[in-house]
């Protein structure tokens, strides 16, 4: 048995500690907001918060948390998708299809924690999520507008 905390409420879980903390999330906990992409933690899809940094969570196992981090999803990343990244990409509609996009969000959020005004050149070096719409314009236009709202 595993105890996580995600998203501010205390989860245990019965799963071996090798299954990715994806599938927990996804399957044990029933937060589907990450997603299955590539399962080799190139495309980003499945990007979460471990105590407030991006982490790709289909090749993050169970067995390398100790249960004291706090795993935030895209679910508990605000109420009411206040989060000045989700504000940006509402304003400017960023997504197109969207599946990649709760993955984008979580990373750029990361991003903004770390470096709150990031250049087009630390955007390129952080964000490598992959979105196969090609929105990469307008996920940068909206990376730009995050920086100016509050959180």
């Amino acid at each position: 048995m595993a105890k996580l905390k995600v998203n501010g409420k205390s989860h245990t879980v019965d799963v071996e500690e090798d299954t990715p903390l994806l599938w927990v999330l996804r399957d044990h906990i029933g937060l589907t907001g990450a997603k299955y992409g590539c399962g080799i933690a190139q495309c980003g899809s499945c990007t979460v918060h471990i105590d407030g940094v991006a982490v790709r969570s289909c090749v993050y196992p169970l067995g390398a948390l100790s249960g004291e981090e706090e795993i935030t999803t895209i679910e508990g990343l605000s109420e009411g998708a206040s989060h000045p990244v989700q504000q940006a990409w509402a304003e400017l509609d960023v997504p197109q299809c969207g599946y990649c996009q709760p993955g984008m969000i979580m990373a750029v959020a990361s991003l903004l924690n770390t470096n709150p005004n990031p250049t087009d050149e630390d955007i390129d070096a952080e964000i490598t999520n992959i979105c196969r719409c090609g929105t990469f314009v307008r996920v940068r236009e909206g990376i730009h507008l995050a920086k100016t709202k509050k959180a």
